[in-house]
């Protein structure tokens, strides 16, 4: 059977053969791209997922995670990193300054660098810490208000502070396209962003564009809903 978005599991429980086939997918969409086979790796977004949910993947031999947020993955992964050491967690989700130190205890990837203040808080932290996190610079592609990231503009000179001025590993870019536009022309600007500044490492396709993305020169793709169904709503208040 085809693994397409649309047809998404809703119980939120993922069999091994779920994931073999992603990953298929994805190996599919390196040869008819014309890219090197095993260059796009993929990060099993695991928002509100469970360790129950988790851990079949994780035995199935699957060791790359994003998480949104940073109170939810201190409630998770660190039994299941201490368990599993070789696992690679990342940050895809907005950080606030004050939880920096907490981010950079249990991450092993910041894919949401995204203003100055923040940079200055981690190289603060860093300096009091022997763990050594690389950092991807989110870029808003789309210029929208709501959303978090670097403006296109103002990107090069973030990434050179970032790298000179508070001495982060940088190596990577992500976005998020506008919800309403075609991606490909959000996936096209961040590679040439990527390209001027010598980086590259390129986080950016979801479950509903990944394909696209791996065309356009994604080394990861962030996917959860094609594997895990469509994220139930949070209150928010």
């Amino acid at each position: 059977m085809k693994l397409d978005p649309q047809d998404i599991q809703s119980g939120g429980l993922v069999d091994e053969a779920a994931l073999t086939e992603l990953l298929a997918s994805i190996n599919q969409a390196e040869r008819e791209y014309a890219r090197t086979q095993g260059s796009v790796r993929l990060t099993i977004a695991s928002k509100q997922q469970g360790a129950a949910q988790l851990e079949p993947l994780i035995l199935a031999g699957h060791r790359l995670f994003g998480e949104n947020r940073v109170q939810e993955a201190v409630s998770k992964w660190p039994d299941l990193k201490s368990r599993f050491p070789d696992i690679e967690l990342r940050l895809i989700g907005p950080l606030q300054t004050n939880k920096t130190a907490a981010a950079l205890a249990l991450f092993d990837v910041i894919e949401t660098l995204d203003r100055p203040s923040l940079a200055e808080s981690f190289s603060k932290e860093l300096a009091r810490s022997s763990r050594r996190p690389i950092f991807y610079v989110q870029v808003n592609t789309g210029d929208e208000q709501q959303k978090a990231g670097v403006s296109p503009a103002r990107v090069d000179e973030f990434i050179k502070l970032s790298r000179d001025n508070y001495g982060l590993d940088v190596r990577g870019l992500m976005c998020i396209p506008p919800a309403t536009e075609q991606a490909s022309p959000h996936f096209a600007l961040l590679a040439q962003i990527a390209e001027r500044n010598g980086i590259y490492e390129l986080s950016m396709g979801m479950s509903s564009d990944y394909k696209l993305a791996i065309q356009l020169g994604a080394t990861t793709v962030r996917i959860g809903s094609a594997l895990f169904g469509a994220r139930k709503a949070r209150n928010l208040i």
